[in-house]
């Protein structure tokens, strides 16, 4: 008979999201997780499998935790200004903030699970533009997640040229 489980499997799994969104996939080493998480190298991978299964893992909960809230509030704004503004202040700003953008760039070109998860993520907020702006939601979402990229960058906008 194994021994009972000593730690706490969503603070594993949110933990592990913030190092995927700070460092991303390739930049996490099972090292890494063992240290932040304090969990050992065995039990990690009893219980999740590999480190692409404890990604996945924390992208499915960061959808269901951050992404899905955010964009269901953004849903409810009929006002175009307000709800561009609140996605723009709101999506993907959370303990893993950035995490959708790493992997749709990293992982999502050579991961179908990947793929299909960040998927899910970008639709979620066109579907939560489309009251307040109809059939340019695709646009205004790409605009939202170009800014958070942006800001995840450091990148300001450029100075106008005289």
């Amino acid at each position: 008979m194994g021994r009972p489980r000593t730690f706490d499997t969503d603070q594993a799994v949110g933990t592990a999201a913030t190092l995927f969104a700070a460092y991303g996939y390739e930049g996490t080493s099972v090292d890494d997780l063992v240290t932040a998480t304090g969990i050992h190298r065995g039990s990690l991978y009893k219980v999740f499998g590999s480190k692409r299964s404890l990604h996945l893992t924390a992208l499915r909960n960061h959808l269901d935790h951050e992404i899905h809230p955010a964009a269901a509030a953004i849903a409810t704004l009929t006002d175009p200004a307000q709800a561009l503004t609140t996605a723009i202040a709101s999506y993907d700003n959370g303990p893993a903030a950035g995490l959708l953008l790493l992997a749709a760039a990293e992982r999502a070109p050579h991961d179908p699970e990947v793929a299909a998860l960040v998927a899910e993520g970008i639709t979620a907020l066109e579907d939560a533009l489309r009251p307040s702006h109809g059939d340019t939601a695709p646009q205004l979402a790409s605009t939202v997640l170009g800014a958070r990229l942006r800001l995840r960058a450091h990148i300001t906008a450029s100075p106008k040229e005289h």
